[in-house]
């Protein structure tokens, strides 16, 4: 996590090379895990890959593709974005923006939604590619935009929440909150239903906004900060929040693991964690990477862990997702592991980018999509 940290504060940058480890004490940093061997037990074949430019880019950036329909849609750091059929990679179009690409991709509506470093949110086309709309934003947008179809929403770097018209980009609500002053590098991407809006926050809490207005319909703290110095202190919501039926799943930084009742904001159970990259869900359980590099498996009745593979410590997780009967993460090094759902034990291993992996996989039916850091976009099956 050596350049996740971004600090508000001029006053605080000479404090960064002390917290380059995401330590607040002065032991020396324990180099990444080495990989351990295992007997293989899924094989993981290619069916298809192609560039997406520049990929993340020199900074830290967290640039997901997403899924609309038969299509899958990629963007990388200069402003390329492109369609492809997501079964065989063929491209349907392709755009240069021209522009530094921060938050990406969102998509919905017959749009893909994009945010720049300049405070920008981009409306395409998704059938052409061709711009329907820009809008000034109030600050840098480092997670995907969202839309129900009515409206978009957009969650900036300064912790504010912002409502634009679907159709023509202006802006219909703003709703504004004080950031932590300090913070992880990013946000969570906002989850839009038909009449919330709900987004994650520096300061570990969740906020539910109605779509019509951006009147707060509730709000909930996940983490409480702790500890004397203001590294100690970030609780951060930076992995993206996890909605299934009326369920929300969170995890922050430095502090907890929960899940939330949609409508109410209510907590119907949480678990002590630090988690910067998120959580899957399935089968009954939630997989949690955590920043230490373990990636948990939780049982949402009991709250209990289920099991914990530590194996990958240090080694700068991807969020997890669920693939077949298995937990699908990457690493630093460019390395997809494979973990059985039931035990957390390793069943299969691909190396897919020597530059890493730090973008959530993204699962549809048989087929799992991974994109590297470099700008290599690979979609994968069980062979």
């Amino acid at each position: 996590m050596r350049d996740v940290i971004r600090w508000k504060h001029a006053a605080l940058l000479a404090l960064a090379v002390l917290a380059a480890g995401c330590s607040s004490n002065s032991k020396k940093e324990l180099p990444p895990a080495e990989l351990t061997s295992f007997k293989e037990e899924v094989v993981l074949q290619k069916q298809w890959s192609r560039s997406i430019g520049d990929g993340q880019g020199e900074t830290y950036n967290m640039l997901v593709p997403a899924i609309d329909g038969d299509n899958i849609v990629a963007a990388d750091v200069t402003g390329v974005v492109i369609s492809m059929d997501r079964m065989n990679g063929d491209v349907k179009w392709k755009k240069d923006l021209e522009i530094p690409v921060s938050g990406a991709v969102g998509v919905g509506y017959g749009m893909v939604l994009l945010g720049t470093l300049k405070g920008e949110v981009v409306a395409l086309d998704s059938s052409t590619g061709e711009e329907k709309w820009r809008a000034r934003v109030t600050s840098e947008v480092l997670a995907p935009p969202a839309t129900n179809g009515d409206i978009v929403v957009v969650q900036t770097q300064d912790d504010r929440v912002i409502g634009l018209d679907a159709s023509t980009g202006a802006q219909r609500w703003l709703y504004d909150s004080t950031p932590a002053v300090l913070t992880l590098r990013g946000t969570s991407g906002p989850i839009v239903t038909n009449n919330l809006a709900v987004a994650g926050l520096s300061t570990g809490k969740v906020v539910a906004l109605d779509t019509q207005n951006g009147v707060p319909a509730w709000e909930t703290r996940v983490a409480i900060p702790q500890g004397r110095s203001e590294l100690d202190r970030v609780v951060d919501i930076d992995g993206g929040l996890l909605l299934s039926g009326e369920t929300l799943y969170v995890a922050t930084y430095q502090g907890r693991v929960a899940a939330l009742d949609l409508q109410s904001g209510r907590v119907n159970w949480q678990r002590d964690a630090s988690s910067y990259a998120g959580v899957a869900q399935g089968f009954g359980s939630v997989y949690v990477s955590l920043a230490s590099g373990t990636v948990e498996s939780v049982d949402e009745r009991s709250t209990t862990a289920l099991w914990s593979n530590d194996s990958l410590a240090r080694r700068q997780l991807s969020a997890p997702e669920v693939f077949s009967s298995y937990v699908a993460v990457g690493d630093f090094e460019g390395y997809l592991h494979l973990l059985s759902q039931v035990d957390g034990r390793f069943v299969g291993r691909e190396r897919i980018d020597s530059d890493g992996l730090r973008a959530r996989p993204l699962v549809v039916g048989n087929m799992l999509y991974v994109f590297g850091n470099s700008g290599k976009l690979e979609a994968l099956t069980i062979k």
